[in-house]
């Protein structure tokens, strides 16, 4: 009887520490953006990679510039959306705070990112935005599921990989694509999976 009772005890207790974790993790970035961010990259690489595209560092940069953009417009569109129309956010903008931990590594880029271009440095490009775009996303280390910072230390080794290799190439896309696909679309299916178990433990409850 004693045992019974303390199995309950500690089911409660592992209950009711799910709900706070569930409720510290952020649920405003959109798994299927992230995939589709993904494949928007892979999409990129396939038409700056075609013998039709010009192969200077100036065509390349203005590709990957739309395909940041349209990017941009995916994933914080679905943030916008989650913000203004979820009945549980009530559009209170202290739920976005999550959302600004990734702004300093993204400035940082942003600023090398500039500095670079304005040196003709562009082959170190494709390194930083992979290394910074990973330590943005360890920064979430609180507040989304732990395998998005197994992601962003994936990122970070291939960024510092393609800094290292001493044949990068700016206008080869296929590194800068193959690892954004292949990084995005994990971190979307940990996001899907993550909020399919948020809204299992909600019907629950």
């Amino acid at each position: 009887m004693v045992a019974h009772h303390i199995h309950d005890a500690l089911s409660q207790v592992h209950r009711l520490q799910e709900l706070i974790l569930n409720k510290k993790r952020f649920q405003g970035y959109s798994g299927k953006a992230r995939i589709l961010s993904g494949l928007l990259a892979l999409a990129t690489s396939a038409v700056l990679s075609h013998p039709a595209f010009p192969r200077t560092a100036n065509a390349h940069l203005a590709g990957w510039t739309i395909a940041l953009a349209a990017a941009l417009v995916l994933n914080y569109g679905a943030l916008a959306k989650w913000f203004l129309f979820n009945p549980a956010v009530r559009r209170d903008p202290r739920m976005l705070k999550p959302a600004l931990d990734a702004v300093p590594a993204l400035a940082v880029g942003a600023v090398l990112s500039l500095v670079l271009i304005l040196n003709g440095q562009h082959r170190f490009l494709f390194g930083i935005w992979m290394s910074l775009y990973g330590v943005a996303q360890t920064a979430y280390r609180q507040s989304l599921p732990p395998g998005i910072y197994g992601v962003g230390v994936a990122y970070i080794a291939a960024g510092l990989l393609c800094l290292l290799w001493p044949g990068s190439s700016f206008t080869n896309p296929w590194s800068m694509g193959l690892v954004f696909f292949a990084g995005e679309v994990a971190g979307g299916v940990i996001l899907l999976q993550n909020q399919s178990e948020t809204d299992e433990r909600t019907s629950k409850e």
